[in-house]
C-alpha cells in the first residue's frame, strides 16, 4: 500500500508536483502531550529544522508538494515531478532506519531516465547513512564522500562560506552561500561539478536518459538558513533556494 500526505495548496492552478522523501528519513520525537511526531526536514515542521520555507518556495513556483511516507516503486513516483531525499537514516538518529534498498533503486533510476527530476541532499558522514544513499547516487556518477569540510566552531560564519562562480546555469544571480558540515562530493561521468570550492566538489548535477539529478552533501535550505535570521545577511540561501526552485522546474521535460 502506497501512503501520500498531500500539504493543502492556496494556488488555483498547481500541475507540477513536488515530493519529499517521509521513509528514509524518518525521524521522531515526543511532543508535550507524549506523542511521537515527525521532525526534521519536512513540509509541515516550521521549527528551525523543518522545510515549510521550501515548501512555500515550491508552492510559489506552481507545485503541489507532498510526502511519500513508504518505499519508492515506479507507481508510487508515477505523478511526481520532483523526488527529494534529505539526509537518510543512520542507527544514530532512529533505531530502526528504513535503507535504501536495491528495488528501491532500480524504481528511484527508472523513474529519472524517464524523465524525473531528482534531488540528494545528504549530510556529513557522521549524521546521516551514505552507505545506502551511495549505492543509489553511483548511478548517477555521484558520491558522497566521508571527506567533510565547513565544520564550523560557533559564530565563526566564514568557515561556512561557499562561493558560487560567474556564470553558474542554477544560481544565476547569487553570489554566495553558507554551507556547514557537510560531505563533499566525489564524481565520475555523467556527474558534472556545479559549484567547487578550493577544488573540492560542493554541487553537482548529472543528466540521465531525460532526467536530471541535483546532490549535494548537505541538508542545506531549511528553516534554520533561510529564514533570515540565523546567519549574516551576506550569505544568500534564501535566494539559492528560490533559484534552485525555478532551475528544477525548468528541468521538468514538457514545462
Amino acid at each position: 500500500m502506497i501512503f501520500f500526505s498531500s500539504i493543502s495548496i492556496s494556488n488555483a492552478q498547481q500541475d507540477k508536483v513536488a515530493t519529499l522523501d517521509n521513509f528514509f528519513n524518518h525521524e521522531t520525537k515526543k511532543n508535550k502531550d507524549a506523542n511521537e511526531i515527525r521532525f526534521h526536514y519536512t513540509w509541515e515542521d516550521q521549527t528551525l529544522n523543518g522545510y515549510s520555507i521550501l515548501g512555500d518556495i515550491f508552492k510559489k513556483n506552481g507545485f503541489q508538494i507532498k510526502n511519500l511516507d513508504t518505499g519508492p516503486t515506479l507507481k508510487s513516483l508515477k505523478g511526481t515531478d520532483v523526488y527529494i531525499i534529505v539526509d537518510p537514516d543512520n542507527t544514530k538518529e532512529t533505531p530502526n532506519p528504513n535503507y535504501i534498498t536495491k528495488d528501491h533503486i532500480e524504481a528511484i533510476t527508472k523513474w529519472v531516465k524517464s524523465g524525473g527530476v531528482l534531488v540528494l541532499l545528504a549530510n556529513d558522514s557522521a549524521n546521516t547513512n551514505l552507505t545506502q544513499l551511495n549505492m543509489l547516487a553511483e548511478n548517477f556518477g555521484i558520491n558522497f564522500s566521508n571527506k567533510n569540510r565547513n565544520m564550523v566552531k560557533g559564530k565563526n560564519y566564514e568557515t561556512g562560506t561557499i562561493n558560487v562562480p560567474s556564470g553558474n546555469e542554477v544560481f544565476t544571480s547569487s553570489k554566495k552561500f553558507y554551507i556547514k558540515e557537510l560531505s563533499i562530493l566525489q564524481l565520475n561521468p555523467p556527474a558534472q561539478a556545479l559549484i567547487t570550492e578550493q577544488n573540492d566538489v560542493i554541487m553537482a548535477t548529472a543528466r540521465y536518459g531525460k532526467g536530471i539529478v541535483f546532490a549535494l552533501g548537505d541538508p542545506w535550505i531549511y528553516n534554520e538558513y533561510v529564514d533570515g535570521t540565523r546567519i549574516p545577511s551576506t550569505y544568500e540561501n534564501y535566494n539559492g533556494a528560490v533559484e534552485l526552485v525555478k532551475w528544477l522546474s525548468s528541468r521538468i521535460p514538457h514545462q
